[in-house]
């Protein structure tokens, strides 16, 4: 064959070996926490029936964000060998029936690999058969953390079992790490994902026991280091910020967000949150992002913050920016979603049904609290953008299409009648929404 030729062809192998590296979704909110790259085949538009290329049932109860890679959809749940109590919508003070949620016989934990073109499950993994020692928030699941993968492994934590695992895409066990199931200062479970970088997965668990932050060998298992944190809950995944000037490890918490070197080493802190920390930290436009909104809490934070901190950075009273810390929102943060950087705004969605668009770089107020739409309410999921429009998935099932840029219009709004808490995925061309019963793939004029 032609030297050339082989050159050529090796050439273009490569590059669409680097096209389908990057077209995947291997995380929670996917590789750029949410923002989609422009795609005219995404879907704008659908219903329980339209533009729906397959939906399957997936049994128990998880509410873990699907993640994929290649023609695996990945995603986790508990079933319960009995009935237990339904999860109820909206914000409430969950008092003695809704919080320290107790299971009421042992569950089934589970991994999933459905079929992202036929919707078949390919294969299922129980990990566990146990009575959780652990309690839960009604509107939580005994298997709420999403899965990660780097296209050779699939690694799940169950902070309510205290497992971590690393499956193959066979869904052969590769190895399992007992890491202790504890639980926090309200007994609302866990949520907090784990996280790949490298050669490392991390894990956060905070809790009244013993909170720490774990690194481990993603393909033995093997711990490189744990450190102890000063936390009693968190539900806030960390966060991996490759920046311009190092690679660092930044997580929420209610005493401290705090961001780690890749040795576990302190490297910056910061006090200033809320209780019940949720959103997760992630960054844009050279920044990272911290927020935190527990309703009736003040402040109600949301901190952008520039790489290269040291030390407690933490704002002295009269201040709303140092040298580290950019700009300051003091009752801008949410309390289940996080946020989203699309374009040159910074979009806030308040989980009783309204959005904000404030100045990704400055913290400006572009507009301020706009109602969605009369009828929307609860929201938990976080939003996504593609295309210059904003999605809003309540927890009703409804997701809200919204223009993007600085002026609030409502384009649409899409049914699929099922409670939603799970932020979906988005890949090549198309939307995976998973609800309380079913797992939907979504594309235009449904295409295979």
């Amino acid at each position: 064959m032609n030297r050339a030729l082989m050159v050529t062809g090796g050439l273009m192998l490569l590059a669409l070996a680097r096209v389908s590296a990057t077209d995947q979704w291997p995380q929670f909110r996917g590789p750029q926490s949410g923002v989609v790259a422009d795609d005219p085949t995404l879907p704008d538009a659908w219903s329980e029936a339209g533009n729906v290329v397959w939906k399957a049932s997936i049994p128990g109860l998880g509410w873990s964000s699907p993640i994929v890679w290649d023609d695996h959809i990945f995603l986790t749940s508990a079933i319960s060998s009995s009935e237990e109590p339904a999860p109820v919508k909206g914000l409430y003070d969950p008092g003695d029936e809704h919080g320290k949620t107790k299971a009421t016989a042992a569950q089934r934990w589970m991994v999933y690999d459905v079929d992202f073109r036929t919707g078949a499950i390919r294969w299922e993994r129980e990990l566990r058969r146990v009575l959780p020692l652990v309690t839960r928030h009604i509107k939580n699941s005994f298997a709420s953390e999403t899965a990660v993968t780097d296209g050779e492994r699939v690694y799940v934590y169950f902070g309510s079992l205290g497992l971590l695992t690393a499956l193959d895409l066979n869904g052969k066990s590769v190895w399992s790490r007992e890491v202790g199931a504890f639980d926090g200062r309200q007994g609302f479970g866990m949520a907090a994902s784990p996280v790949l970088h490298k050669e490392r997965v991390y894990i956060v668990n905070d809790n009244l026991t013993h909170s720490f932050i774990a690194a481990f060998d993603k393909k033995t298992g093997a711990e490189i280091w744990t450190v102890n944190r000063e936390e009693v809950e968190n539900w806030s995944t960390p966060y991996v910020w490759e920046n311009e000037l190092r690679t660092e490890i930044v997580t929420t918490g209610m005493n401290k967000v705090r961001s780690y070197g890749l040795d576990g080493k302190l490297l910056w802190e910061l006090k200033g949150m809320t209780v019940n920390t949720v959103p997760s930290p992630f960054a844009s436009n050279g920044l990272i992002y911290i927020n935190s909104g527990y309703p009736g809490g003040n402040p109600r934070p949301v901190y952008a913050i520039r790489p290269g901190a040291t030390g407690d950075i933490s704002l002295k009273p009269d201040q709303t920016s140092n040298e580290y810390i950019a700009w300051y929102q003091p009752l801008l943060g949410t309390y289940n979603t996080s946020s989203l950087v699309y374009g040159d705004y910074y979009y806030t969605l308040l989980d009783r049904g309204f959005l904000l668009c404030h100045d990704a770089k400055t913290g400006r107020q572009v507009y301020g609290r706009q109602r969605i739409a009369p009828d929307a309410s609860g929201f938990t999921a976080s939003p996504w953008a593609y295309n210059g429009k904003i999605f809003l998935l309540s927890e009703d099932g409804d997701t809200y299409v919204v223009q993007a840029g600085p002026e609030f219009k409502l384009l649409g709004k899409n049914s699929l009648n099922d409670m939603s808490l799970a932020t979906p995925a988005v890949v090549r061309g198309s939307l995976i929404v998973r609800t309380q019963s079913r797992l939907y793939r979504i594309a235009k004029q449904a295409q295979p």
